[in-house]
């Protein structure tokens, strides 16, 4: 199973499917003992089973709705118990207000004459008792099981203690352990970084991968290059070690690319950066397709939005800005106006302000933290300055002080920018120099990997966001 940043762990797919096979067992048993022998024919003739996923589905979106296929969720039992009430009963909702739209679902025969209403409830109590066992147990047994893999990381440097730090968090979930750092400097062996330690020196390696039954060596080559004896790192390879480069690992786990290790020799010789043609391709019909099917859906909002902004501040309903698009052409992007008319008079082009920005007004507060004040940007996906997902346009002041501070920056317009992005869905706020290069390793990863599997997943995490209201 790959463990890309953008793919379920083996550990997650073992999560989610054991959930499935025992939520659907626990429906098939309420059914038993709701209707004894008739359970069989129900099941098996009466699209039973076709019902009994419906159901399974409804509880899984809500606990994914609920991040509890987070598995940093899953450490405290208190607010897994929780978390999964709530999951729970928000799918019950579900499921009741599609038995009264659609009665036909409900376990039963003949109409009103024998409906089965008891398996709702039977149901309901068989899946809280099943779903929070199962978890528990999960936890447990990922605890006992321990490591998969084990990783030395040789390296010292920022990069090196941010992918440290990632895994250390993602234990349950990765079971990857990292055994110490290696640092070509012998005078910082026994320092303390993070929960782990500098172990030993370049020349310590051999040693530490046998002693320490290392499964992978994680190669900073900032730190590292020209102090690496390759002797001795073949002899390892062939003995069975694998080695990695730091930006490939951090890549795999983190979703990201890290850019202050990177060379562009690794992004020339990587895998990734499809092509892009000019037309877009099958990427452009989703494209034209979903912008136009969500106009017309989105009408009812963007008027009532309208009429809001118009009757309680003064200016404009619509606000247009020059952003940087594909290939750094300059388009205008249309948002529903969230601030005051002159809030930019006096100072021109400023970061937002995380929080409370004054300069927004009460019905824009709103409309931001609903993505409501987005949905103009429909029009700029169906004329083909956007896409639907991609990295998120910046203003052209932003972009020519980002392009001379961050190594990079100019590669995030190799693709049209997009209405959502993979660094919206993974990072929670941007308004400063240093959120802009957290976000363009996000935008690097997906440029790199960019696939319809994965816009369909971020469509999905943003989807959460806007019901949750969390993320920037």
């Amino acid at each position: 199973m790959a463990r890309k940043g953008s793919h379920p762990s083996f550990r997650a797919v073992l999560l989610i499917g054991c959930e499935a096979a025992l939520i659907l067992g626990a429906i098939a048993l309420a059914v038993w003992l709701r209707f004894g022998s008739d359970a069989r024919n129900l099941l098996l003739e009466q699209y039973g089973l076709l019902k009994a996923l419906l159901i399974t589905a409804a509880c899984q979106f809500c606990l994914y709705y609920a991040d509890l296929y987070d598995l940093r969720a899953t450490a405290d039992r208190r607010e897994l118990f929780v978390r999964t009430l709530q999951a729970l009963g928000a799918a019950s909702l579900i499921v009741a207000m599609l038995y009264f739209w659609f009665p036909a679902l409900i376990f039963g025969w003949g109409g009103a004459t024998r409906m089965g209403r008891g398996v709702s409830v039977i149901a309901a109590m068989l899946v809280i008792v099943v779903t929070i066992g199962w978890r528990m147990a999960f936890v447990w047994a990922t605890t006992l099981v321990g490591a998969r893999e084990r990783v030395l990381i040789v390296g010292t440097n920022e990069a090196a203690i941010r992918l440290a730090r990632e895994l250390f968090d993602r234990r349950a979930e990765l079971g990857v352990v990292i055994v110490g750092f290696v640092d070509p400097d012998p005078s910082k062996v026994g320092q303390s970084l993070m929960n782990h330690g500098v172990i030993g020196s370049v020349d310590d390696i051999p040693a530490l991968v046998k002693d320490l039954d290392v499964d992978r060596v994680v190669v900073s080559l900032a730190d590292a290059r020209g102090k690496l004896s390759m002797q001795k790192l073949l002899e390892m390879r062939m003995a069975g070690v694998e080695f990695a480069q730091l930006p490939s690992v951090y890549e795999e786990y983190t979703g990201k690319i890290a850019i202050d290790n990177l060379r562009p020799s690794w992004l020339i010789f990587s895998d990734g950066f499809a092509k892009v043609s000019e037309s877009g391709g099958l990427k452009r019909i989703i494209d034209i397709v979903g912008s136009s099917v969500l106009l017309i859906l989105a009408q009812p909002v963007m008027i009532v939005a309208g009429l809001a902004i118009k009757a309680t501040s003064p200016g404009p309903i619509l606000y247009n800005q020059q952003r940087v698009g594909m290939n750094g052409e300059v388009f205008t992007i249309h948002k529903f106006r969230s601030m005051r008319a002159d809030a930019e008079a006096t100072t021109g082009a400023v970061w937002a302000t995380p929080g409370r920005d004054p300069r927004v007004t009460r019905v824009g507060a709103f409309l931001r933290r609903s993505r409501i004040d987005e949905l103009p940007q429909l029009w700029n996906v169906l004329l083909g300055d956007m896409s639907l997902v991609g990295p998120r346009p910046e203003r052209p002041e932003f972009v020519s002080q980002l392009t001379e501070q961050i190594p990079f920056y100019g590669q995030r317009h190799a693709v049209r920018p997009g209405l959502t992005g993979w660094a919206q869905v993974r990072y929670a706020y941007g308004a400063s120099v240093e959120d802009a290069m957290e976000k363009l390793q996000y935008d690097l990863y997906y440029i790199k990997n960019r696939s319809i599997a994965l816009d369909v997943y971020i469509i999905f995490e943003t989807l959460k966001t806007v019901v949750t209201r969390s993320g920037s």
